[in-house]
């Protein structure tokens, strides 16, 4: 008996140990360990957040500067606002607020708040305005006039251009939380010198003094010149860069990417009065580079 008890010993372990040969699930010296565990199902992708976008918002506010109020776009030394890029009538510039709403709409349903010679230190006054109304969408364009000084030592500090960028959003919120705003670039100044001062017109009209800090002796290509249009450019950058960061912490704010700093005006969308602020064409061109980037999913 003791030896068949040894035989059937035998025989159990050498089975066990065959059967963890062919087995997947690991086994002991004990024997086979029971299978506590199926193969794992496929990772289900995470789902895509809900955007908070609206494609096409219902009413437009817009604030800003000159080029919003299309200054110097039909006439000189006027404001043109039937042509504005934001919130204007005219069907040949096709207005960001006509392509929303539809010419019936634009009346009761834009507000252009925007105002000749502005600088940023006005938006949150301007923001609260466009507040009170409480459009479903802001358009901001403003920092031109911050950086466009009699020289460059005027053209207001970045950290002082944060503040009231910053202080300009929470206003908005404060009053139209859901409001989605379009934060437009300033446009890339030094390419607008390039681009007129081939122009004799506009060499003389900016004797005047527009734009001192970049468009002064608009034809001196000398090292100091060029250094101060050097400054003025760098500022701009920094000031997108701003305006680029501070967005970017506001789920309902969506910043151009830098469409307008970088599109390349030319003479047929500089005004003929001054060579600096955009022709009706150009104002035309605004409105398409905003829509498309509204209007993205």
């Amino acid at each position: 008996m003791r030896g068949r008890g040894r035989f059937r010993t035998a025989a159990v372990t050498a089975t066990a140990a065959l059967l963890c040969a062919g087995a997947l699930s690991g086994c002991t010296s004990e024997g086979p360990v029971a299978k506590t565990a199926t193969a794992s199902a496929a990772p289900r992708p995470t789902p895509k957040p809900a955007s908070l976008w609206d494609v096409s918002p219902a009413s437009v506010a817009a604030v800003g500067d000159s080029v919003t109020r299309a200054f110097d776009a039909c006439a000189v030394l006027a404001d043109c606002p039937e042509v504005s890029w934001a919130t204007g009538t005219d069907a040949a510039v096709n207005s960001l607020a006509l392509r929303l709403l539809g010419p019936a709409k634009v009346a009761t349903r834009s507000w252009n708040l925007a105002r000749t010679g502005a600088r940023m230190a006005e938006l949150p006054e301007q923001m609260a305005g466009a507040a009170a109304e409480k459009p479903e969408l802001v358009t901001v364009m403003m920092g031109a006039n911050d950086a466009c000084r009699p020289t460059p030592a005027l053209m207001t500090p970045v950290d002082d251009f944060r503040v009231s960028f910053e202080a300009a959003l929470a206003r908005l919120r404060a009053g139209a939380p859901k409001a989605q705003v379009y934060v437009a670039s300033v446009p890339d100044l030094k390419h607008l010198w390039s681009t007129g001062r081939l122009s004799p017109r506009g060499l003389q009209v900016w004797k005047l003094g527009i734009c001192g800090s970049m468009l002064a002796d608009a034809e001196d290509l000398g090292p100091a010149a060029e250094r101060r249009r050097a400054a003025v450019h760098e500022r701009v950058v920094a000031y997108n860069a701003v305006l680029r960061d501070v967005c970017a912490k506001d789920a309902r704010c969506r910043y151009d990417g830098g469409a307008v700093f970088g599109f390349r005006f030319d003479g047929g969308q500089l005004s003929p009065w001054d060579w600096f602020h955009p022709s009706k064409d150009g104002q035309a061109r605004l409105a398409e580079l905003a829509y498309r980037r509204i209007t993205k999913e």
